[in-house]
């Protein structure tokens, strides 16, 4: 896909990967749109990289439309659309204190989840009211898992059941969506250096770079940015889930 003035969507867009993709888009001469809870930050980025910034809540339908709507009266119908909000975290099937609460895991399953595909579906109906390129293409969904989903560790349940979630439906939907002319591929990151990660010690993050078996050191999220825009330039790239990851296998703990 040709990227100039494509109007993109990017969740999670205020920090982290999802910081990292919509600089890489903006630079690339997309029209960004960052949707995310954390407003100052938000509009901050969007500044920076020409875009805007819309308060957005993906698990909630009316607040996902919304802005969707904000964004298209802004740039037009969306044609990237990269999901990057998210949580991760850490909690025992059965702790100290006993079982895990069902609503911490519904709460990570909601976000993660069904928050990708509240996105999704807004994203793919944009798309499908675009004009098509000449491979009949109109649109790019790119959605972020994690190498959890293939190899979640002690404590990761929860956030490994809702990035696996978001893998076993990269296939299905870019079957569905094809017919449309969208595709949809999905990134697996490793470790990547987001602001959950700069809150660890200098220690900590070497310790976790020492696992990678190359390059040894963690990911940046313009790194992350760069495989979204490759992504999109690559019109074969369709139903494909994307390890992002320095080789790296997770232990069990």
């Amino acid at each position: 896909m040709d990227m100039k003035e494509v109007p993109a969507v990017v969740t999670g867009g205020a920090s982290g990967l999802g910081e990292g993709a919509a600089r890489v888009l903006a630079a690339a001469g997309c029209r960004v749109a960052i949707l995310d809870l954390q407003q100052e930050r938000g509009e901050a980025v969007a500044r920076e990289i020409g875009g805007i910034f819309v308060k957005c809540d993906v698990t909630s339908a009316e607040s996902a439309e919304a802005a969707f709507a904000a964004a298209r009266e802004a740039h037009g119908p969306c044609g990237i659309s990269v999901s990057c909000a998210g949580v991760a975290p850490a909690g025992r099937i059965v702790g100290k204190e006993g079982p895990m609460p069902l609503e911490d895991f519904a709460r990570v399953i909601q976000i993660n989840l069904v928050g990708t595909f509240n996105v999704l579906r807004l994203a793919a109906a944009d798309m499908a009211e675009r004009a098509a390129n000449g491979d009949g293409e109109r649109g790019v969904i790119v959605n972020a898992a994690s190498i959890a989903a293939y190899e979640g560790q002690i404590g990761q349940s929860a956030y490994a059941a809702s990035k696996g979630g978001v893998v076993s439906l990269t296939l299905p939907a870019a079957r569905e969506l094809a017919r449309q002319g969208v595709r949809v591929n999905t990134i697996a990151p490793g470790l990547f250096m987001t602001p959950m990660m700069a809150s660890f010690s200098d220690e900590v993050q070497q310790s976790l770079a020492a696992t990678l078996p190359f390059p040894q050191r963690l990911g940046k999220p313009n790194e992350f940015g760069m495989l979204v825009e490759q992504i999109v330039r690559n019109p074969l790239l369709n139903g494909e889930t994307i390890r992002l990851d320095c080789a790296l296998r997770m232990a069990p703990r």
